[in-house]
């Protein structure tokens, strides 16, 4: 049991380490390539940060672990919104000037709602994936088409500006691209080998080990890309960062996992985390949506209400390992 504990905390560092450096050599890349900062934004950042959930759910799936890969990719969304978003909020209220941010969680309500459906039988299937992968190049279609039309949109300052600081020689790049996407790999399969291991040792469903301790840790580079962008007063960045990583999970990291091997769904999946991911999806876009004349923002009374509300459902996780373990 030591091992997997050990394994689990080496395979998080390692996998957060090489997600960033992935990002920023597929930034840089792009960026010498000569792509506008608001599609590098929108693709590559908002993949990159979602990278770390798509090779975990990936490698669960293939090695006959579904709880765990749609654990991973649910919890890391729940995790985003309520305590990403919600520590920053709490340190810095965000305010919402950008329209990309405004169009953009609508569809992540969508997503949500979609996802919600296709729950409904139990099970996600090769047909299902089919649709969460088409609804995706769906996305990325759109998204190319906000990022070439959206020039002067408040986002793509605060993307030209993080790009501008991650700057580096075109053969860096292309090194720290390649070898961020090696790492990436190595460290999910030491996690997802650690997370399995221990939810077998305490006797618990991979998908609560999924929902908790692997969802946090790969929500990690999420985490630290908003505290900077919210230390540099880009609150468009932090709030954009979470979002498409929300929209990248749910029809990506989902669709490829169920794409490899169809994924049988415990009826809690739909009664219990997706109420709560839709729940906390509703909020934010309440939030951040602005209404009678009130800008949107995320106030630090908001941000603790999403706060209580991961720490309340968190709790009633650890509970339920608890009552499965006495």
């Amino acid at each position: 049991m030591l091992m997997a504990i050990a394994a689990v905390i080496f395979g998080l560092v390692l996998l957060v380490w090489s997600a960033d450096k992935f990002v920023d050599g597929a930034s840089a890349t792009a960026t010498h390539a000569g792509m506008p900062p608001l599609l590098i934004g929108m693709l590559i950042i908002g993949f990159g940060t979602s990278a770390p959930e798509m090779v975990v759910s990936v490698l669960a799936a293939s090695q006959g672990n579904p709880g765990l890969a749609l654990g991973n990719a649910y919890g890391s969304n729940i995790t985003n919104i309520a305590l990403i978003i919600g520590l920053v909020a709490i340190i810095s209220p965000i305010s919402v000037h950008s329209q990309v941010v405004r169009k953009e969680l609508p569809i992540l309500l969508a997503i949500t709602f979609l996802a919600g459906f296709q729950l409904m039988d139990g099970m996600l299937s090769r047909n299902d994936a089919w649709v969460l992968l088409g609804a995706f190049l769906l996305l990325m279609g759109w998204s190319v088409f906000q990022g070439m039309k959206g020039r002067g949109d408040s986002l793509e300052s605060d993307y030209a500006a993080e790009l501008k600081d991650t700057a580096m020689p075109l053969k860096k790049a292309v090194i720290w691209l390649v070898v961020g996407l090696v790492l990436l790999i190595i460290s999910s399969r030491i996690l997802v080998w650690g997370a399995v291991y221990i939810a077998q040792g305490l006797g618990v469903s991979d998908l609560i080990i999924g929902l908790t301790v692997v969802a946090v840790g790969t929500s990690l580079p999420e985490l630290a890309s908003a505290l900077v962008a919210i230390r540099k007063n880009e609150h468009d960045l932090a709030l954009g960062n979470v979002i498409g990583s929300g929209m990248f999970n749910t029809l990506a990291v989902v669709g490829l996992a169920a794409g490899i091997m169809p994924l049988s769904v415990e009826p809690v999946v739909l009664y219990r985390d997706w109420v709560v991911m839709a729940a906390l999806t509703v909020a934010l876009l309440i939030m951040c949506i602005g209404w009678r004349g009130r800008q949107g923002q995320v106030t630090r009374v908001e941000g603790s209400l999403l706060m209580t509300a991961y720490v309340g459902y968190t709790g009633y996780l650890v509970y339920t390992i608890m009552g499965t373990t006495a």
